[in-house]
């Protein structure tokens, strides 16, 4: 055989061993996951923060929900966040705390509390807008997740 043939022939191996697909996971085993805490201890509260917090219903085990806290404009536009966190789901009401500076709290604006949650990339839920009118620490209680339009 020519030395010719030989590259030839090492070339076209090359590129069928590069073609082809990667290795499937073996799918025979099921994965168990534990559900990670839904929100992370952050010990006590510093003197120079406050918070929102609250516990969230109608999520569903397995989405993964983001909380923002944000000054909107005249347009209902986000202009900036404040606070944010992102959570999973576990079809049971779901604990959240937003921790934020008051001092970047800005006066006489218009501060929301928003959420979302999505499912293999899709969105499924959001909460209703809800409006945090003071820079101090509360308790908003069970709020509710609606189905995304």
């Amino acid at each position: 055989m020519s030395f010719r043939a030989l590259l030839l022939l090492g070339f076209a191996s090359l590129l069928v061993a590069c073609s082809s697909s990667a290795p499937k996971p073996d799918t025979s085993k099921p994965v168990v996951q534990t559900a990670p805490r839904a929100t992370p201890d952050q010990g006590p509260l510093p003197a120079h923060q406050r918070e929102v917090s609250g516990s969230l219903l109608g999520v569903p085990a397995g989405a993964e929900v983001e909380l923002a806290l944000l000054v909107i404009d005249e347009r209902s536009r986000p202009q900036r966040l404040l606070a944010s966190s992102k959570l999973n789901g576990t079809n049971q009401p779901l604990p959240f705390q937003l921790r934020f500076n008051p001092e970047s709290f800005p006066a006489g604006a218009r501060v929301e509390l928003r959420g979302r949650a999505s499912q293999a990339g899709q969105l499924i839920l959001h909460l209703p807008s809800r409006r945090i009118t003071q820079a101090t620490t509360q308790a908003l209680g069970p709020l509710r997740f609606e189905r995304a339009p």
